[in-house]
């Protein structure tokens, strides 16, 4: 048989690998019961481009297509997330990326604070854990996107003074002045020295390094150059869907090696075979490393007119019509993490669902309220009670407290 197509066989069979017996113990709760009693974290939920550009607030329950708010977060079971704010490759080419990133974590902060009753900034393990005691979620500030294309050492410290405690090493999809992106030019190939300085800066401050966007080379390098586990926060896995943005198994196990988590995103770009081979051959991939040529963005435009450029497309959310035999069910997610277990183990696998952040849902989540369907979907395939708890928030947990000290 060859190789692809024993891969498209997960979406029929199950794959539980050299898994002990143990892992697939009979469970004493209900998947509503485990799931209100588990630790719930998501290491990549997108927030504040909406709120910035179209002055809503988080903690509202909002009537548009988004898929994120507190209250609906509340509904889901989430305990803490990745509060991941956001600056797109519109605002790199006039230079507004610095200014972008500082105003979404202030921005961030400001409805944190606004909605304190309800939600509360945390710096290390031990603050999510206090905060959870009192009812209250957990915000983990990350950052996707670039902080500064050159990579300053000054404002990724003036951002840990502010609260970021995670940070993505590329500028989103594209290359930077020290660390190549999954799918744009190789300038690097992986990461130079002052890549490899930021992350020993990282390391000395106790911020988590996020390696997704990566290329694979530069993922293998940033684990061998830090001191701490790395995350890649959400993605899939190329032996699954060979698209450029997810990991492959030697990155992965990379990743896993140095202690490490991988985030299963949610979306059937990266998790579904059937879906991937459906809507590729209609609209072919392209690749921007193929050619070497990132997507040409105007550099004369002002912050203000690169913001009306962003806002047309907030929230991002896939609109897309799926016909039923191409639309995956959480089922197939959770061989996806099935997968991963099986590949790099289960203390390495966890969930980071890029909510908000244009993911095609499977059929059974409409939003983030219903991320207790994982929780049904990874009981279904026989998985412990102790395994299901480390994949939904422990594992993440781990990490943190690793890098963090607490």
């Amino acid at each position: 048989m060859k190789r692809r197509d024993l891969i498209k066989g997960l979406v029929l069979v199950p794959m539980f690998g050299n898994a002990s017996p143990a892992d697939f113990l009979i469970n004493s709760l209900s998947p509503k019961d485990l799931h209100k009693d588990a630790f719930v974290m998501d290491g990549h939920v997108h927030v504040m481009m909406r709120e910035l550009l179209k002055g809503t607030d988080i903690g509202q329950r909002y009537t548009d297509a988004g898929t994120v708010d507190l209250p609906r977060a509340k509904e889901g079971g989430l305990d803490a997330m990745f509060f991941s704010v956001y600056t797109p490759e519109n605002y790199y080419p006039g230079r507004h990326e610095i200014k972008n990133t500082f105003r979404v974590v202030e921005l961030a902060l400001a409805q944190i604070e606004n909605n304190s009753n309800v939600i509360e900034l945390a710096l290390t393990a031990a603050d999510i854990k206090r905060i959870n005691k009192k009812g209250k979620m957990a915000a983990f500030l990350d950052l996707e996107g670039g902080f500064d294309m050159d990579g300053d050492l000054n404002l990724l410290r003036a951002l840990h003074r502010l609260g970021l405690r995670s940070l993505q090493l590329t500028a989103h999809n594209t290359t930077n002045a020290f660390i190549d992106a999954c799918n744009d030019v190789a300038r690097w190939n992986g990461i130079n020295d002052h890549g490899r300085a930021v992350i020993a800066e990282m390391n000395k401050l106790g911020m988590v390094i996020n390696v997704a966007h990566a290329s694979m080379p530069a993922i293998i390098q940033s684990a061998a150059a830090s001191t701490h586990p790395v995350v890649y926060s959400h993605g899939g896995f190329k032996s699954i869907v060979n698209h450029p943005r997810c990991i492959s198994d030697e990155a992965a196990k990379a990743v896993a090696a140095k202690g490490g988590v991988i985030g299963i995103q949610f979306g059937s770009t990266f998790n579904n075979p059937k879906y991937f081979d459906w809507k590729y051959s209609k609209t072919p991939l392209v690749q921007r490393s193929s050619t070497g040529v990132a997507p040409k963005l105007d550099s004369s435009l002002t912050i203000e007119q690169v913001d009306k450029q962003v806002e047309a497309d907030v929230p991002l959310v896939s609109l897309e019509r799926i016909p039923d035999e191409y639309w995956m069910g959480v089922d197939q997610l959770a061989r996806v993490i099935d997968f991963g277990v099986n590949l790099v183990g289960e203390d390495h696998v966890a969930l980071g669902s890029d909510f908000d952040g244009a993911p095609e849902l499977p059929r059974e989540i409409k939003d983030i309220s219903d991320y207790p369907q994982i929780t049904i979907a990874l009981q279904k395939l026989g998985y412990s009670e102790n395994r299901i708890r480390k994949i939904l928030g422990l594992n993440w947990l781990r990490v943190i407290r690793s890098v963090t000290g607490s």
